[in-house]
């Protein structure tokens, strides 16, 4: 009768030790477990299913001695569980230039907060977060962070900048739009619309302009607080 119990009990410490890890500690494990140089050429990290950390990182590195030249390291729980190199063609659509780490100054749990902060800005509740870091087409860092409801249907994206914490487009956010534009559009100066729309059309648009422009300002705030620097962080230990 005890022997099931006294097994559960010495068996939970594990168990419990083995706590949902940040993207940074993810990297940090490669870096440490196999290559310091491996960490200068991560060209994604991905995450799913995250409450609010995802269980495993998934982490592709350009890597010209590999077959294909990319390497795949899944990392869970500090440990590598996983390491391949795909041939190129199957992770086609998930490569880019490699990160800038010099330019990554926000962490998964930083990243989390700015897209639960956004999202509540925008009345949406979510269950899960799924997230990718890569760089655009600036070359610049970014995160993707893909909202999902308790029964895993989409709830909203949220792209934000890596270096600044700037939130430069969301998805299925603020209700009278599909996407918000881009930061550049929406830096534009306010101009009265040359359409047919009604007074009561330009209120609700202008209306969502203000809402999307208070909240970047408050993501602004919130990124010092949470902000991070890589470099850092994988020297610190």
């Amino acid at each position: 009768m005890w022997k099931p119990f006294l097994a559960a009990f010495f068996f939970a410490p594990s168990l419990f030790g083995q706590q949902q890890q940040t993207a940074y500690e993810a990297m940090r494990t490669v870096g440490h477990q196999l290559s310091r140089e491996f960490v200068d050429h991560v060209i994604s990290v991905t995450g799913t299913n995250g409450n609010p950390q995802p269980a495993t990182w998934k982490i592709l590195i350009d890597d010209p001695h590999a077959r294909g030249g990319v390497r795949e390291v899944e990392v869970t729980g500090g440990r590598i569980n996983s390491e391949r190199t795909p041939v190129r063609s199957s992770v086609q659509g998930s490569l880019g230039a490699a990160i800038d780490t010099s330019k990554l100054n926000l962490d998964s749990s930083g990243a989390y907060t700015l897209a639960q902060q956004t999202a509540a800005n925008s009345h949406v509740s979510f269950a899960t977060a799924d997230y990718v870091l890569h760089v655009d087409d600036h070359s610049n860092p970014i995160w993707e962070v893909s909202l999902r409801r308790e029964n895993g249907e989409p709830a909203g994206r949220i792209f934000i900048g890596t270096n600044h914490g700037t939130v430069t487009r969301t998805e299925g956010l603020f209700v009278g739009r599909n996407q918000v534009a881009t930061e550049q559009a929406t830096d534009e100066p306010e101009r009265e619309e040359a359409d047919d729309d009604d007074g009561d059309t330009n209120s609700v648009k202008s209306h969502i302009k203000q809402g999307w422009r208070q909240m970047r300002a408050d993501v602004h705030r919130t990124f010092h607080k949470v902000q991070r620097s890589f470099v850092d962080f994988f020297e610190d230990k």
